[in-house]
């Protein structure tokens, strides 16, 4: 591990800006899919939550977790250093509006007519309620201060504990689609949140849901009718135009209530073109057998 030399090493140092509402990076060049320096962080001892942290860099909970196995998921040891993994390999996807991640729980957004990606962390379905997967839709309406519709069967399972929802709720900072929401078809809808986590985890009924600093910011920049595509890849690769070859490997997503309760990792399955790209002459099985164990979230070169 590279030494700390301050709470956050050497942003001038960094190929991107890391702003409030988004880590902004400049795109590659086409044939070019690697972004962004990771960084290093010494947690304080002041009580700071992981999800603290990961407000603070723009990061989910799972994005830390993954980079930073067997820290506490509540309360980091301070003094201990934790992996900003701010390195990414772009989706593979069009390089044009909002492309989604729901592996990584990651949001991409190719603002049109900049040579730039800003990069959201968000919160996806449940298991049982999952986010869409290889869907491409668009951005087809938007509303401030949204009101929720439960449907029938999420008022049947709230009032099985007991809690009788509204027909609708109303508008307000205690609404669960918080204060923004990009409807995308389908009942599913880009919104906020009135809850102080999930971001990172799975925990809405299906939509996809941010922190409230950041819809506010892709409600104002995202027009109606931007392209919008969710992909699920937990794996993803690069060859560099200098020869450089880079897997990042994510958990991938549970499909059932076992395997999301198990101890146990998911299995995980390579795609047609990952499993070509891992057979290249020049690719050590060493470091890719251990990548693929470590499921990091963080891209690692394969050969030498």
């Amino acid at each position: 591990m590279k030494p700390v030399f301050s709470l956050v090493i050497f942003f001038s140092l960094i190929s991107f800006c890391q702003s409030a509402l988004a880590v902004i990076y400049p795109l590659p060049a086409k044939d070019s899919r690697l972004v962004g320096e990771n960084q290093y962080y010494v947690v304080p001892d002041d009580k700071r939550t992981l999800e603290d942290i990961a407000a603070q860099f723009q990061l989910g909970l799972s994005n830390l977790m993954e980079a930073n196995p067997g820290v506490d998921p509540f309360l980091p040891k301070p003094g201990s250093t934790l992996i900003i993994p701010h390195q990414l390999i772009l989706p593979d996807a069009p390089r044009e509006g909002i492309v989604i991640n729901i592996a990584e729980m990651r949001l991409y957004y190719y603002p049109k007519g900049k040579k730039i990606v800003e990069v959201l962390p968000i919160g996806i379905g449940q298991v049982g309620r999952d986010t869409p997967e290889n869907w491409v839709t668009t951005v087809q309406r938007k509303r401030a201060n949204p009101t929720w519709t439960p449907t029938a069967r999420i008022r049947k399972e709230y009032a099985a504990k007991g809690v009788t929802l509204p027909p609708v709720w109303p508008a307000g900072p205690d609404n669960p689609m918080g204060l923004f929401a990009l409807y995308i078809g389908n009942l599913y809808a880009i919104h906020g949140t009135n809850a102080t986590f999930g971001i990172g985890l799975r925990v809405s009924q299906g939509c996809v849901r941010l922190r409230d600093t950041d819809i506010e910011h892709l409600f104002n920049s995202v027009p109606v009718g931007t392209r919008v595509q969710f992909v699920n890849q937990p794996i993803k690769a690069t060859e560099e135009p200098d020869g450089a070859r880079y897997l990042e490997v994510h958990q991938p997503l549970s499909r059932t209530q076992a395997e999301f309760d198990s101890a146990e990792p998911v299995p995980l399955t390579l795609p047609t073109a990952i499993s070509r790209f891992v057979a290249h002459a020049e690719t050590d099985s060493f470091v890719l057998k251990r990548l693929l164990e470590a499921r990091t979230g963080m891209p690692t070169r394969i050969n030498p």
